[in-house]
């Protein structure tokens, strides 16, 4: 049994959850001037560079020996509903400010629930469910003055579609992985992916564009190539050291923490951020989605049979 370091457990999840709510400000000023697909393949090129520095290092490479043809399926699969999520994602901040695309982060946990339920006859249990209505009636609250642009193709519906694709597609990179995770360790698993997304992206990548960056956004464009290599090294070093449904519980703030870092950066910097264009329900309706997550994740904790 692994040696519980609940601190520097806390710590890395914190650090993992900040790092993934600061993203999506970063890229939605990268994405202004940049092809999303070209912006995903230098996040994958990074990660998977640094990746494979890190295992040859450990000499924790995975080996080719490794790779049977139902592994070698699996890992296609999680390299589509990466690669998918990722461009989804990034797409839809050109349509929509992160606050909002982010709050359908929480949607990759449920649909992986659903999809524990329908293929591996997991049992969906009280806390579950309970999260979910969380989950609907805080994104509810949170959409409480935009329900009238749902109900006509623009835009801002766009960004909305494209946001929880992105959230759900995720949850099939989730399955792949959580069935290599019997013959490969996560690092090795997401060192795989990150190669096989570059080798998708690279037909639509326009390296040039790089060159265009100056002042925040080239700040904004490395920042988001070092936050995957180091929000997914700190969720895995968490796992290390603490409980996996306490370390869930710290990562369901991400959404919080894209509200508080647009607020901080826009009261600091007005002239390159916008005020995060939210109302009071608004930020309720956010509170209830984080409380309907940690509900799912931690909440057999308090409702006995």
């Amino acid at each position: 049994m692994k040696q519980q370091q609940p601190l520097m457990g806390f710590l890395f999840a914190l650090i993992a959850a900040m790092a993934w709510g600061s993203l999506p400000i970063a890229l939605q000023r990268v994405v202004a001037v940049m092809t999303p697909e070209t912006i995903v393949w230098y996040r994958f090129l990074v990660a998977a560079v640094g990746l494979w520095i890190i295992l040859g290092c450990s000499r924790k490479l995975p080996k080719l020996s490794q790779f049977l043809p139902r592994y070698r399926f699996l890992a296609l699969i999680g390299v589509i509903g990466l690669a998918a999520n990722f461009v989804l994602f990034n797409t839809s901040l050109k349509y929509i400010e992160p606050s909002f695309a982010q709050i359908f982060s929480q949607l990759s946990s449920f649909a992986m629930m659903i999809f524990g339920v329908v293929f591996f006859k997991e049992k969906l249990r009280l806390h579950q469910k309970i999260g979910l209505v969380l989950l609907v009636v805080g994104l509810m609250l949170f959409f409480n003055d935009r329900f009238a642009l749902f109900l006509s193709v623009n835009a801002y519906s766009t960004g909305i579609f494209l946001a929880a694709s992105a959230a759900l597609v995720w949850s099939i990179y989730g399955i792949a992985q959580k069935l290599m995770l019997r013959e490969f360790n996560s690092q090795q698993i997401l060192f795989v992916i990150y190669i096989g997304c570059v080798f998708v992206f690279t037909p639509f990548v326009a390296i040039q564009e790089v060159a265009s960056l100056s002042g925040w956004t080239l700040f904004c464009f490395i920042y988001c190539c070092l936050n995957t290599l180091v929000g997914y090294g700190a969720y895995a070093e968490a796992l290390n050291r603490w409980d996996i449904s306490k370390v869930s519980v710290v990562i369901t703030l991400m959404p919080l923490f894209t509200i508080l870092f647009s607020y901080l950066l826009y009261l600091f910097y007005p002239q390159y951020f916008a005020e995060p264009d939210l109302n009071s329900i608004s930020y309720i309706g956010a509170l209830i989605v984080v409380l309907g997550a940690i509900t799912s994740a931690i909440g057999h904790k308090f409702i006995k049979r």
